[in-house]
């Protein structure tokens, strides 16, 4: 209702405008002066008028001098008529030029219905308006059920992705370019009795790339593209989901060969039978819906299915059986080379110093997805347009890559000295443990400038990428994550609640190594609890307890010599250490910051003894 009174509204104001135009122009430029019939009849008694032009009852009289006059007659009476009632001598009337002006006949038409064209042309756009807005609903309520998958123009456009703008992940690349050529070219290997596979699921973490591949893949092929996200197919009204995937297919099949991208298929994908109440029953015709059109009753048609998820364990087993979801594309998260190649890409647009080494980028963040280092390198160009800079340099890439791990420096957090030299004591208590095990990797930085939620941070970062963790290793971490609160006790006969996220962390290690991995010479090689998912409120609600009372009591005794364990080595080292920890402590206090450099010179000069 409020678009409709919008639209009169506006039309009435555009009728306004083009009326007061027209009269505007319709004026003439200089206005004649006004002349009664009776000083006419005087000025050609003086043979002083030049001519009179009759127009209807208006006369335009025009004086020897060129000055010009109106006067208005009576509509009845002609000129010459009155002229005579006045006594007016004929001879002088013919000395004056009298032309009389008659208007075409389409313009007498148009003067005649003027007056009762404007109301109706105002009638006829007020319902021209309504009708508009109603078929307006009516489309809207039509197209209900219809699926709002939108066709992306492969080989146009100027965000055109292909597979050379995508870094890494080389076998993902190459199982999606055996697709795009199968599309390109089907004989090659229906000649050979292949198949055209009828799904190919993205699977990675998020920010992997699992959406910027399925552009590529849209860049590259030369077939319609039709990409929809999973949410858009479920509504609050039962069947409207698969109405839309009957139609989305219905598409796809009228411009095969063709790809249907399903972002974050997971949302409609998921295990059925797994709601509580049936309140699921919406999303589960919908995938019923869609397994149904990926292996439905017809044969022979050329349309690949891809999907992205993150959750690959939530979706229902007949999506992931042979003949849906026939190819599987893990996207790992990138390592060195990868990361490095996915940073020269983001790297492009931007104007990098000569000092910036991306391979010594790629070095400090390990664990980065795809999308993380595109968010690193477009605040390192924030922080250096802030700083008034023209090039991005080394030390705004390094501090990027500690906000996007930890958060923004709060420089502004004000807090006691006393306070200050705790969290001093806290991360040299990390450092030192860290340094001094071998297993552990090294430390790149210590800081006790407040960042994100962290009053402190102590940075290690790996040597090389690492996909499997010692016992070891694993347990030197737990010592090095309890440093923190052994220093607190030992040096200030006390404990604080800074060490809570350490505790919580350090738990949940010590537990996995021995509920997940096996790590425990007690319990043995074996695992425990089967977590089931089941959403309620977006949260897990159950897991299957398949170990006893007694086992579990045993779980908590290993959990805890675990943290014992990793408590006396942390307490045994600061106590080695100390004067290498108080040297540290006094260059944090004086810096804030120490860089990896900084760091080892203090074990260098640093003199042997302890307390």
């Amino acid at each position: 209702m409020r678009s409709i009174a919008k639209n009169i509204l506006l039309f009435f104001v555009l009728l306004f405008i083009l009326g007061a135009v027209f009269s505007l122009y319709n004026q003439p430029v200089v206005k004649p002066k006004a002349m009664s019939i009776g000083e006419l009849v005087q000025n050609i008694d003086e043979e002083k008028v030049k001519s009179i032009a009759i127009d209807s009852e208006k006369l335009e009289i025009t004086l020897a001098n060129d000055e010009k006059f109106t006067t208005v007659k009576e509509p009845e009476d002609s000129l010459t008529t009155i002229l005579k009632n006045y006594n007016v001598d004929p001879l002088k009337i013919r000395k004056v030029a009298i032309e009389v002006k008659t208007a075409p006949g389409w313009l007498m038409l148009i003067q005649a219905l003027l007056p009762f064209l404007i109301p109706f042309l105002i009638i006829l756009g007020f319902f021209w308006f309504m009708s508009r807005q109603v078929q307006g609903m009516n489309n809207r309520a039509m197209s209900f059920g219809q699926s709002g998958a939108k066709e992306a123009e492969p080989k146009g456009g100027k965000d055109r992705v292909a597979f050379k703008d995508v870094a890494g992940a080389k076998e993902a690349k190459e199982e999606l370019q055996e697709i795009v050529e199968f599309l390109k070219n089907p004989k090659k290997f229906t000649s050979l009795g292949a198949k055209i596979p009828k799904g190919v699921l993205l699977m990675g973490a998020p920010g992997t790339g699992k959406t910027l591949l399925a552009r590529a893949v849209a860049g590259e092929a030369d077939v319609p593209f039709f990409h929809i996200s999973g949410s858009e197919f479920v509504e609050m009204f039962v069947g409207v989901g698969a109405s839309r995937v009957r139609d989305l297919f219905r598409k796809a099949k009228k411009a095969a060969p063709c790809i249907i991208f399903i972002d974050e298929i997971d949302a409609v994908g998921r295990q059925r039978g797994a709601g509580l109440g049936g309140s699921h029953d919406e999303r589960e015709q919908t995938l019923n819906q869609i397994l149904v059109e990926m292996d439905g009753f017809e044969v022979g048609v050329n349309v690949i299915v891809m999907a992205a998820t993150n959750r690959p364990d939530v979706l229902d087993p007949a999506l992931l059986r042979p003949g849906r979801f026939d190819r599987r594309v893990v996207i790992d998260e990138p390592d060195i080379a990868d990361r490095e190649a996915i940073l020269k890409v983001h790297a492009k647009n931007k104007p990098l110093a000569e000092e910036v080494d991306l391979r010594k980028v790629a070095e400090r963040t390990p664990g980065f997805s795809g999308a993380d280092l595109a968010n690193l390198l477009n605040e390192a160009a924030i922080l250096t347009a802030r700083r008034n800079k023209k090039k991005i340099g080394f030390e705004e890439c390094v501090e990027s890559i500690e906000k996007v791990m930890l958060g923004p420096e709060r420089r502004s957090h004000v807090i006691s000295d006393k306070e200050k030299k705790i969290t001093a004591y806290h991360e040299a208590g990390h450092a030192l443990v860290a340094h001094e095990l071998p297993h552990t990797d090294p430390v790149h930085k210590i800081s006790i400038i407040a960042r994100g939620r962290a009053g402190g941070y102590t940075l290690k970062l790996p040597i090389e990428d690492k996909h499997y963790h010692s016992k070891t290793e694993l347990v030197e971490n737990l010592a090095v994550m309890l440093a923190g609160q052994v220093v607190e006790k030992e040096v200030f006969g006390d404990i604080t609640t800074g060490a809570s996220n350490d505790l919580m962390q350090a738990t949940k290690l010590a537990r996995k190594l021995v509920t997940q991995y096996g790590m425990s010479d007690v319990v043995g090689p074996r695992t425990f609890g089967d977590k089931e998912e089941m959403i309620f409120l977006g949260r897990e609600i159950r897991e299957h307890r398949d170990y006893s009372e007694k086992a579990a009591e045993a779980i908590d005794q290993e959990v805890s010599k675990f943290l014992k364990k990793a408590y006396t080595t942390a307490k045994d080292i600061i106590k080695d250490k100390y004067s290498v920890l108080e040297e540290i402590v006094k260059k944090l206090m004086e810096k804030e910051t120490l860089e990896k450099e900084e760091f080892e010179a203090i074990f260098k000069t640093a003199k042997p003894a302890t307390t």
